[in-house]
């Protein structure tokens, strides 16, 4: 798969001669590289404002193709502050190094006069620096389908002033696996309807260390998935849109020190099914697989790190929530895989459905597992947006709260400018969900909108709880299982906007990072 390559490389001269322009991201004028580009900045600075407020070209003799794109950083100092300012700041300049015919950039991060405390917060800044940069590169699939390639993707390698090979390697892992994130998610939804994306991952991950099983038989899914088929029903009579479990499979080599087990949301398109979305809402829910996106990507890495000591396995729900009269609907009881009697309260209420049955699968597995943890990914609520803008929510059972699941994620996501925010499942959220009559055991959800529910995020981890027989494993039980349900809605795609945002492939540098 191609995509900018990260090149380590040591502060020498020669290197004029492998890239086209040095790219300076800096809280100031220095560098380590090129300590005479000080005086050129200076020099420019005096027919060019813009020097040290914003990212500007000039020319240096001396530096690789005699150009020097300073990128100015200078908010780095206050307590809301953090790395990704770097992030940011590479992300914007992508366009630019384009524009200015730039092909292989050298980049420099150089940031001087910070404090110890404030440090540690930009230790990645260089990792960081570059994942922006790819962000900023990246174009649809669709369009690297249909259009020549050098004209939409013409910068092949980045160079990393300071990172030795070991480091670069990593990034090119993280970077490959954003990108099949990115892919995934943001590919319009016949291209990447259910088969599709199933096809994407089977070549994804041809001749890898993950093992691909794909389930594709209905009669296979109703009896295994029943609440996921359901949530299918309305597409299954059209070929193209029929539904797929994707299943990825890790074992390292050797003795195996801990599992990671993840359920991946991938409404290929959520049409909101017999309760409809309207007033242009449907719009931009092909993205509604951004959580299914996401630990296909961190599994990419895996596949290219291939951790020691680390299994991961991901069971993948592609479906499309399509509207006609096979649909599923509101008052509908179904069983779930764990023998959970479940009323539909709202069909545009369809991930938490299919993630049950998931998670019930991985359930009975993970009571076998060596120190398992799991995980439910998913552009679930929009409350987790309102609630928490564009950082993961992350809401953990008993069990995951005692191994600190959260703080972990939250150690990694700061580092690495990929935040989340934690949450807590409270009594509040249980009760939520209780049934009113002796039908039924479960209810999916009200019949409000999410973002107007109180506890509207918080309230789908204790029915996924409840629907996948994970609350009989819950800190009081003779297996306790760590169990968080991570709710992307709010970071899954560029600010907050679900059309036409590029997809962020968020939670995959996070979790390289806490875990790999």
């Amino acid at each position: 798969m191609p995509f900018p390559r990260a090149c380590a490389e040591l502060l020498n001269s020669e290197l004029t001669q492998d890239y086209d322009c040095f790219v300076l991201i800096s809280n100031g004028q220095n560098s380590r590289f090129l300590p005479a580009v000080q005086k050129t900045l200076e020099a420019h600075s005096v027919i060019d404002a813009r020097v040290g407020n914003q990212s500007v070209l000039v020319h240096d003799g001396k530096a690789p193709g005699q150009r020097v794109f300073h990128v100015p950083v200078n908010e780095l100092l206050r307590d809301f502050d953090d790395v990704r300012r770097i992030y940011d700041a590479a992300k914007l300049v992508a366009s630019e190094l384009l524009s200015a015919g730039i092909l292989t950039p050298l980049v420099e991060v150089n940031l001087e006069g910070l404090s110890d405390e404030v440090r540690v917060r930009y230790k990645e800044a260089l990792g960081v620096a570059y994942l922006g940069l790819c962000q900023g590169l990246w174009q649809p699939l669709e369009a690297r389908q249909d259009l020549p390639d050098q004209d939409l993707e013409p910068i092949k390698k980045i160079g990393l002033l300071g990172a030795d090979e070991k480091y670069v390697a990593r990034l090119n892992a993280i970077e490959a696996g954003k990108r099949v994130a990115r892919d995934l998610c943001g590919t319009e939804p016949e291209r990447m309807a259910p088969p599709g994306f199933a096809d994407y991952c089977a070549r994804t991950f041809k001749d890898s260390t993950v093992q691909v099983n794909i389930i594709d038989d209905e009669q296979e899914i109703l009896a295994r998935y029943p609440l996921l088929h359901a949530v299918a029903r309305a597409s299954i009579e059209v070929k193209r849109h029929q539904p797929r479990i994707i299943r990825l499979t890790y074992v390292p080599e050797g003795d195996i020190e801990k599992t990671l087990m993840f359920a991946g949301k991938g409404i290929t398109f959520d049409t909101g099914g017999a309760d409809l979305k309207v007033n242009g809402h449907m719009a931009g829910m092909s993205r509604d697989k951004g959580g299914a996106a996401s630990v296909a990507g961190f599994m990419k890495a895996v596949s290219l790190i291939q951790p020691k000591g680390v299994k991961v396995v991901v069971e993948i729900g592609a479906v499309r929530n399509s509207i006609g009269a096979e649909a599923f609907i509101p008052d509908e009881i179904i069983t779930s895989h764990a023998g959970v009697r479940v009323r539909v309260g709202n069909t545009d209420a369809e991930g938490r459905m299919l993630l049950g049955d998931l998670l019930s699968h991985l359930r009975e597995e993970a009571v076998n597992e060596i120190n398992p943890e799991l995980f439910s990914v998913a552009t679930l609520t929009g409350h987790a947006a309102i609630a928490f803008g564009p950082y993961t929510a992350l809401v953990e059972n008993g069990p995951a709260r005692l191994q600190k699941v959260s703080q972990r994620w939250s150690v990694a996501g700061d580092a690495w400018g990929d935040p989340v925010e934690p949450s807590l499942s409270r009594r509040e959220d249980f009760d939520f969900i209780k049934s009113r009559t002796k039908a039924d055991d479960i209810l999916s959800s009200n019949n409000a909108p999410s973002v107007s529910t109180v506890r509207g995020h918080q309230f789908p981890m204790a029915f996924l709880s409840i629907a996948s027989g994970l609350d009989k494993h819950a800190g009081d039980a003779a297996h306790p299982l760590p169990f968080t349900h991570v709710d992307i809605a709010g970071s899954g795609v560029e600010n907050l906007d679900w059309q036409h945002g590029k997809p962020t492939a968020s939670t995959v540098a996070c979790l390289v990072n806490a875990y790999l």
